[in-house]
């Protein structure tokens, strides 16, 4: 790469294998960032900004390696450590041009963050922008580096990054759900199995059920950042190695590891690692998973609290915004349909992950990009939304504890808590006929002779009702004594 300085003091032209294009003078980028420009002018989308922070940190550990190990002198290397950790910060994020959406494996994203860390460097040594006789984009900033290590390790340091936010997020989710378990405990309510009344629950353990599937979600997560700590760095271009010292390779992911503070190591075979995808393919399906929770707990919660007075209205969500540009006081649950928007886009995120992740051939997979762009978009977009469900929803969520004694009267799905004593053909006469006279199941059951209304009341507890076993069965064994369901069944012999 040559750089010559033209007459124009805006201007400065730069020299690759193709032939020669001007630049800003002033432009900490050089001729591949443009020619990248150039070619991948698609989506307007930046490369992920957690994934220029790990590429920062890399350049930074192989420039400290390489100074190290004697392969790079300290006046360069300490100027291309502290650029590096500039973008690492933050700094001269203005300068990382290449759309997400790119060929070559990364090979676009890695040379503009080299020619970035380059220009930076020389100005610290007090020269020109473009002058790489100082410091080079490729002879100095990837010393020892590929392309095919330094972008599937910064994917790997980018994404655990991620994926403890999201881990930390979904912690949140549950123990917001657990409060709500607690406080709904003791409201009885009506469960459902597909779309219809079924046997009584508590309004508590509806939010305890959506908190065990948070809290297996974060165990997955806990596992995704296993898989995600073996890195290729020091393998180069195929994994074999080719170009980087021995004591480069191992010293570089030494220096990594206590720059992130990650628990990351050598991948056993770096040939393996550096062809095989399917590590991002893993990781962006437990994310499907999470997605997966999520959607079903959002859209649980919109039936809850559909109406409020036309529909089931067992919840009151928080009210958001207003939401309806012709109905007054109309309000929506905008931040349940945000959240179910994002799990639908991290699962279609984790199918374009997959494929790509397929389509690798031989030595290298060259959709790197596109793995990347997805899989960190869905860290980012479960973490948000999983905070904003957790702050601006669930903490905030009510109970209409009538509306639900109401619901739960009028479905006469208690009578499944009664079939033990009088028979499931009993018991399917009784509801016939309270649904015709419009009356509850319990009156007819007092007026039959079946139960007294203290007996109702012991069995239609929420203890007795929402956990194993036959509702009522201690009390009675106690106050009848014997064979309950004989002394039961002989009783409802003599009454019909």
């Amino acid at each position: 790469m040559e750089t010559t300085f033209s007459d124009s003091p805006s201007l400065r032209t730069e020299k690759d294998l193709l032939g020669e294009a001007a630049l800003p003078r002033d432009a900490y980028y050089g001729i591949h960032t443009l020619r990248a420009r150039e070619n991948f002018a698609v989506s307007g989308i930046a490369v992920h900004p957690d994934l220029i922070w790990a590429l920062a940190l890399v350049k930074k550990a192989a420039a400290l390696a390489n100074m190290e190990t004697g392969l790079l002198d300290a006046r360069r290397g300490a100027v291309i450590a502290q650029a590096a950790e500039e973008l690492a910060a933050g700094m001269w994020r203005d300068q990382i041009l290449v759309d997400a959406f790119q060929g070559g494996a990364g090979t676009s994203t890695n040379m503009n963050v080299n020619e970035v860390i380059a220009n930076r460097a020389i100005e610290l040594l007090g020269g020109e922008k473009g002058d790489y006789s100082l410091v080079h984009p490729l002879d100095h900033v990837n010393l020892g580096q590929s392309t095919n290590d330094t972008f599937p390790t910064a994917l790997r340091v980018a994404a655990i990054k991620l994926v403890r936010r999201l881990a930390r997020a979904m912690a949140g989710l549950q123990g917001a759900l657990q409060a709500k378990e607690k406080e709904f405990a003791r409201i009885l309510k009506t469960g459902r199995t597909e779309m219809q009344d079924a046997v009584p629950v508590t309004l508590g353990q509806e939010f305890g059920a959506w908190a065990e599937a948070v809290a297996r979600d974060w165990w997955r997560l806990y596992k995704a950042e296993e898989r995600l700590r073996q890195v290729n760095l020091g393998g180069t271009a195929v994994g074999t190695g080719l170009n980087a010292s021995r004591r480069y390779t191992y010293r570089v992911i030494e220096v990594l590891r206590e720059l992130t503070g990650f628990g990351l190591s050598r991948a056993e075979n770096t040939f393996e690692a550096t062809q095989n995808a399917d590590i991002f393919a893993e990781v962006s399906g437990f994310l499907k998973a999470a997605a997966v929770s999520l959607a079903k707990i959002a859209g649980d919660l919109r039936l809850l609290s559909s109406g409020p007075r036309a529909g089931l209205a067992e919840i009151r969500l928080p009210e958001a915004q207003a939401g309806s540009s012709i109905m007054p006081g109309k309000v929506n649950p905008v931040i349940p349909e945000m959240v179910t928007q994002v799990a639908f886009q991290v699962m279609a995120n984790d199918a374009a992950v997959g494929i790509a992740a397929a389509s690798g051939q031989l030595e290298l997979n060259a959709f790197l990009p596109l793995i990347a762009h997805n899989l960190l978009q869905s860290l980012t977009l479960l973490a948000n939304a999983v905070d904003i469900f957790a702050a601006g929803c669930i903490r905030g969520i009510e109970a209409d504890a009538a509306r639900c004694r109401e619901l739960l009267d009028a479905s006469q799905s208690v009578i499944t808590a009664f079939v033990p004593y009088i028979g499931y053909e009993k018991a399917t006469a009784l509801v016939l006929r309270a649904a015709a006279a419009r009356r509850p199941v319990t009156d007819l059951l007092v007026e039959e002779g079946l139960f007294s209304p203290d007996e109702i009341e012991v069995i239609l507890r929420p203890e007795e009702l929402t956990t194993p076993g036959i509702a009522g069965a201690r009390y009675f064994r106690r106050k009848r004594g014997g064979d309950l369901f004989e002394n039961r069944n002989r009783s409802a012999d003599k009454r019909t």
